[in-house]
């Protein structure tokens, strides 16, 4: 598999453009009008519905928070939700058309996810619709054993968790995880069935020093090293500047950032896979600001936290997918 430095020239200059666009842009600004982006550009002729050749993506993270009585609440909420039927829900509580065109016409009834924390799986399980399936937050990265505080992937199979967040920034940061042990953790959830939300994302002052890309490159390679078959994998791209601040990309740079690890995928691991993954983004999305972004080819479906403990709005941001219709 060849490294990032590998890139071919015509992406690397293509890139190169991008990254001293991304360390101008201040965290939340729109670009400016003027800007063309390669990646839309290029495309800008055809009828797209997404890049990805999958179903829209929502996830919500509800991180390290909830109660009995709060995850009863909003479980009633989602029961009585009225979503897409094309859109593909992924929830997470804390603890045929052309290929060329892209358009996408799978109207079947979409895969739903929630991943409560580990101590309310089984209150999720036993009062959410059938629709929907369990995920995790977090997993071991191997086999169970003598690991006091761990989750092994056999567990989740066990329980009926059926996707897993890994790379989170706030496991990276917070918790000390690096690229690598990241990256071995969810080859081993994959080798066991368990999907995985792959996230990836840079800190304010890498963006801010113009290392968008490496970093993300960087995070991506550690996931290449170890994944061999990418069918359950969905990548989510989380500035962390972004997340939990208010401060949100504009569509414009997520759709540049998205386009660009489209681009690596391409030739890093292969067309197929950078064709059919689905690239969703994370940091900040709300009911406000879902249409707009939705509206970006490369964005796939987002990752929502904060604004996924209120059903009503995480509705809504999941039938942001109604935006994603034709981008002429």
């Amino acid at each position: 598999m060849a490294a990032p430095s590998s890139l071919a020239s015509s992406n690397m200059s293509r890139l190169a453009v991008s990254r001293s666009r991304a360390a101008a842009f201040a965290p939340g600004t729109p670009a400016p009008q003027q800007l063309r982006l390669g990646c839309s550009r290029r495309r800008a002729q055809r009828i797209v519905a997404m890049a990805g050749s999958g179903k829209f993506f929502v996830g919500g993270n509800w991180k390290c928070n909830g109660t009995k009585d709060s995850v009863s609440k909003l479980v009633s909420e989602l029961n009585a939700a009225t979503l897409e039927s094309d859109v593909v829900t992924f929830v997470a509580p804390s603890t045929t058309g052309s290929l060329q065109t892209r358009r996408w016409l799978d109207h079947s009834l979409p895969d739903v996810v929630v991943a409560p924390p580990f101590i309310y799986i089984d209150q999720v399980k036993n009062s959410l619709t059938d629709r929907i399936e369990l995920s995790a937050q977090n997993v071991w990265v191997g086999k169970g054993g003598a690991y006091t505080g761990e989750i092994s992937a056999e567990q989740l199979v066990d329980i009926g968790c059926k996707w897993v967040i890994l790379g989170h920034s706030e496991r990276r940061n917070i918790i000390g995880e690096d690229d690598d042990f990241i990256g071995k953790k969810a080859a081993y959830a994959l080798s066991q069935n368990v999907k995985v939300i792959a996230c990836i994302g840079e800190l304010l002052e890498e963006r801010e020093a113009g290392k968008t890309f490496d970093v993300c490159f960087r995070q991506m390679k550690a996931y290449a090293d170890n994944i061999t078959n990418w069918t359950d994998v969905v990548i989510a791209y989380e500035p962390v500047w972004a997340i939990g601040t208010g401060k949100v990309a504009s569509p414009e740079q997520a759709q540049e950032v998205h386009a660009a690890i489209r681009d690596w995928l391409k030739t890093n691991v292969s067309p197929d896979v950078a064709s059919s993954i689905r690239i969703i983004y994370g940091g900040s999305v709300n009911a406000g600001n879902c249409a707009d972004l939705a509206k970006k080819e490369d964005i796939d479906g987002f990752l929502v936290g904060g604004a996924s403990l209120k059903g009503p709005d995480f509705a809504t941001i999941v039938n942001s997918v109604t935006s994603k219709k034709v981008a002429a």
